[in-house]
């Protein structure tokens, strides 16, 4: 009797574990349907709302007219005069500050300027300024707007190495958004490693392996705090001359680009940058017959070859490297059919009205300027500006 007990009481135990395994597969199979549902309800709740983002866009340009499709690619830097009613007459997509428009600003005339900006155009604006730090910031030189002048990428990776890079770039968002900054113009992603170059000193001065890591780090922080990033000057500087002041003409052969100078705006648009900028300078090896910035070869690599969907962009249109080789009124619409989708110019007064003839004319096809306005436009949703929450 007590060897049958024995074995009634074992098989009960056998089928209260079998009950309680049958039990606990059960559960599981219904956690992992509700997280599996879950998760497909987030992706599709995050794709519906980029669809919707992208028909709102749409929407948007279908209602533009000729004239404020062509403004939107222009980002123009800050005239001294019209400042107001230049943005209504011309539509323009964004104003860069200088150092002439910040020096003798305090920070509640600048935020106000700004402002006025905003409120005297129908599109949000993108606002830029040069904010690499170093040698070359506009609003931290001034003590009314940052109480100490940005450090240069060099000096502060000496000091904390690439943590320092991303609290810097972190406290320099911060300051930027406050002041109605949008979009800093950096980082800069040409490789230098010769102290007599003339960009040396604005890169963090490591080969194509450390930039790309500068790189990375800057882009990821200023998508984080939502602010613009701008890859500047592909196809890259390299030791070069200085096409602020002269053309300039690189021989260096496009199997080195691709395996130095390409890797950190490849390293930038996987990290997720906005923008890439670019150069004035002559490189024979992609271009021989034309600055970087209007040579659709040059672009084209931007675009099949490193895939970059963002926004392009031209270097300051008013560089000697470009402008002592085509005349500004032309110089516009080179750039829109070379590939750019904004212009950087001060100039705009005379190169949007031969953009919107070009248009009219069918010498500049609509579909590209469609195509440049839709991913501008993009940009300043993805910096929550374009459509307020």
């Amino acid at each position: 009797m007590k060897k049958k007990g024995v074995i009634i009481s074992l098989v009960g135990v056998l089928l209260v574990v079998c009950a309680a395994s049958v039990w606990a597969m059960t559960r599981n199979q219904e956690t992992k349907t509700a997280t599996s549902t879950t998760s497909n309800s987030s992706s599709q709740t995050t794709m519906t709302s980029s669809s919707e983002e992208e028909d709102n866009i749409t929407t948007m340009i279908d209602k533009m007219s000729l004239e404020e499709k062509v403004g939107q690619l222009f980002f123009a830097r800050t005239p001294q005069e019209n400042q107001v009613s230049d943005l209504e007459d011309y539509h323009l997509g964004g104003y860069v500050l200088f150092g002439e428009d910040t020096e003798n600003a305090t920070k509640e005339s600048l935020q106000e300027k700004v402002q006025s900006f905003q409120e005297a155009s129908d599109i949000p604006l993108l606002i830029g300024s040069d904010e690499e730090g170093g040698t070359v910031t506009r609003i931290s030189n001034n003590p009314e707007l940052v109480d100490q002048p940005f450090k240069g990428p060099q000096e502060i990776y000496a000091e904390d190495g690439w943590q320092g890079i991303i609290q810097d770039t972190k406290q320099k968002a911060g300051i930027l958004a406050d002041l109605g900054i949008n979009a800093g113009l950096f980082p800069d992603a040409d490789v230098s490693t010769d102290e007599e170059s003339f960009i040396y000193d604005r890169t963090i001065g490591m080969d194509a392996k450390g930039t790309s890591e500068y790189v990375k780090n800057v882009v990821e922080t200023l998508n984080e705090a939502q602010s613009g990033s701008t890859l500047k000057h592909f196809p890259g500087y390299g030791d070069n001359r200085d096409s602020h002041v002269e053309i300039v003409e690189d021989d260096r052969s496009l199997d080195e680009l691709r395996e130095n100078d390409f890797l950190p705006f490849e390293a930038g648009i996987k990290a997720g940058a906005d923008s890439v900028l670019v150069s004035h300078n002559i490189v024979n090896s992609i271009d021989p017959k034309a600055p970087a910035s209007i040579s659709p070869e040059v672009h084209k690599i931007l675009r099949e070859e490193l895939n970059f969907d963002g926004v392009v962009m031209t270097d300051d249109m008013d560089m000697a490297g470009l402008a002592d080789f085509i005349p500004q009124e032309d110089a516009g619409l080179e750039a829109l059919k070379a590939g750019n989708d904004m212009v950087m110019s001060s100039s705009y007064q005379s190169q949007i009205p031969a953009v919107i003839q070009a248009v009219e004319d069918g010498d500049y096809a609509e579909e590209e300027l469609d195509a440049s306005v839709e991913r501008v436009l993009a940009w300043k949703e993805d910096l929550g500006i374009l459509f307020k929450k």
